[in-house]
Parts: structure tokens; sequence; C-alpha cells
């Protein structure tokens, strides 16, 4: 299993936008992937423009294929006018 933890700061104005690319997107994540087991979107309590996503999925192939989906490459482009900077992205393996 792989986990994932993507951090996203969103421009100020731009918060409803992106909730609604990303539901778009998590619906078809869901509905597509059988190895993704978790694809949720989280907002900063601390921050109301930082969102985190979290993903799990069964193993690397599962995360090679998520990323190479046509929606996940359309949605990373409506994303890239939405962000306030670069996101944070990382990979967590469990301990054994």
């Amino acid at each position: 299993m792989l986990s994932i933890v993507a951090t996203l700061p969103i421009q100020d104005g731009k918060t409803d936008e992106f909730e609604k690319v990303f539901a778009e997107l998590a619906e078809k994540v869901l509905a597509n992937e059988p190895g993704c087991k978790r694809y949720e979107l989280c907002r900063s309590t601390v921050n109301k423009n930082t969102y985190v996503v979290v993903e799990n999925y069964a193993d690397q192939e599962a995360l090679n294929h998520h990323g190479q989906t046509p929606y996940f490459l359309e949605a990373f482009g409506k994303f890239g006018g939405l962000l306030a900077g670069a996101p944070t992205i990382e990979i967590l393996k469990p301990v054994k």
C-alpha cells in the first residue's frame, strides 16, 4: 500500500473553482481506478487557501496508472491556473 499526501496552496478567490474541478476528478478516480483505495480532499483549518489530498493506492502500478489517466491530466492542467504556488507531494510507505 502506498499513501500520498499532496498539499496544494490555492489562490485567493479560486477555492470554489478548485473544489469543483477536484470533485469532478475524484468522481472519475473512484469510479475507474480499483487500485485507488482513498482519494479525499481536505481543507486546512489554519489556512483557508490550503488543501490536502489524501490518497491510498494498492501498489506502485495503481499510482502510475492514476497519473496517466486522461481525466487526471486534464484536471492537472486546470489546477495550474488555480494554484498559488508549487504543490508539495509526499509519498509514504508503511513501516514494516
